[in-house]
């Protein structure tokens, strides 16, 4: 035992002194990288601690010595702008740049650098240079709470500010109307939205868009109304003539032939907004309630399974999708779709109620369905 125990510090002190020479007989540059990595570890250490004065000299140090730490350029930028230091830009951006394709902990990392630089980008109010920072970051995270309300919060100034600067330009613009009246839509206020897109209209007989939107409003203040299905109807042919064919404009031609229970023209209105964006939600939903009414819901059954994955938050698409498979006696699979249905609808009714608190209108699709726990499709 005494033996191998002298073979073992034996051993230790061989290697030991190996470490030492190869320390010793190192390149200056190889001692330089060595030095950089433990400054930036120091550097790291201060930056965690709050102590960004420190970690600022360390880092700096650190990265004269080794450009390539990539790590401690980040945190060097995220100290520096919260030192209110120039250079923070340069760095922040840089390595938000290197950062692209980390994951784990350097993940973590490129998510603060993202915020620390946005954030510096929108309180000099250089909202274009912010937004897409932010837009990769909720790509990267989207389901962070915080992202989110970031975006949300720069969307929201960039859509004001764009509008001041219209208000500025052109106040009696028939685009002005137009704002007016999308602003009144999202309110609720149908009527006085119509009013506003008519004031559009009549100051510019051929604004893109204005006679589709106008249409719409009318319709969905009055949908069974028949003047109001006319006079939507009349609008959506001027926007035909005005903006050319689309998607948008077929699906709502098809409504109005729905409510006026003409089936075969409203099925052809769908089948050719489908032929124009075969992604149309309202397409698919409006070709497979008619041939659910029809009674094939095989056929439906290819277009609402695009529908619920083209809009998994549509509660309607979950619903006539658990109809159909019921039909076709796949009852498990109806019930699952049943389950996501409930789901989605209490999800949609939350929204709803957070919108109604705001004093904000959303549609809801199918808002007539059964919503009751363990309905039956």
């Amino acid at each position: 035992m005494e033996f191998q125990a002298a073979i073992r510090t034996l051993l230790f002190r061989h290697a030991h002194r190996a470490l030492l020479l190869a320390f010793v007989t190192l390149s200056p540059s190889a001692h330089a990288q060595l030095d950089a990595n433990a400054q930036a570890d120091r550097g790291t250490a201060e930056a965690m601690r709050g102590d960004c004065p420190a970690a600022r000299e360390d880092l700096r140090k650190a990265l004269a010595a080794k450009p390539s730490l990539v790590n401690a350029k980040g945190l060097l930028g995220i100290c520096e702008k919260r030192l209110g230091d120039p250079a923070a830009d340069a760095h922040l951006e840089a390595a938000f740049a290197q950062l692209s394709s980390a994951s784990g902990k350097d993940a973590q990392l490129r998510l603060g650098v993202g915020v620390e630089l946005a954030d510096l980008y929108y309180q000099r109010g250089d909202l274009d240079k912010a937004l897409p920072v932010v837009r990769e970051l909720v790509a990267q995270h989207p389901e962070n709470i915080d992202i989110l309300f970031f975006a949300q919060h720069l969307y929201t100034e960039m859509a004001d500010e764009t509008m001041n600067k219209l208000a500025l330009l052109a106040p009696n613009s028939a685009r002005m109307q137009q704002i007016i009246a999308e602003h009144l839509v999202n309110a609720g206020d149908l009527a006085g939205a119509a009013e506003h897109y008519r004031r559009a209209i009549q100051i510019d007989p051929a604004l893109p868009g204005a006679h589709f939107e106008l249409g719409e409003a009318i319709i969905e203040a009055a949908p069974r109304d028949s003047v109001a299905q006319t006079k939507g109807r009349k609008e959506l042919e001027s926007a035909l003539r005005i903006d050319g064919e689309s998607a948008r404009i077929e699906c709502e031609l098809g409504r109005i032939s729905n409510l006026q229970t003409q089936t075969d023209l409203a099925l052809a209105h769908y089948e050719r907004a489908y032929a124009l964006n075969p992604k149309e939600v309202e397409a698919q939903m409006g070709i497979s309630r008619i041939l659910l009414e029809q009674g094939k819901p095989q056929q439906a059954l290819r277009y609402l399974s695009e529908a619920v994955a083209q809009d998994p938050l549509n509660a309607e698409a979950h619903y006539h999708y658990a109809r159909a498979l019921k039909s076709l006696n796949r009852t498990q699979e109806a019930q699952q779709e049943m389950k996501l249905f409930e789901t989605v609808r209490r999800a949609q009714n939350q929204v709803r109620d957070l919108y109604r608190q705001m004093n904000k209108r959303v549609e809801v699709k199918g808002e007539d369905l059964p919503a009751q726990e363990g309905s039956q499709p």
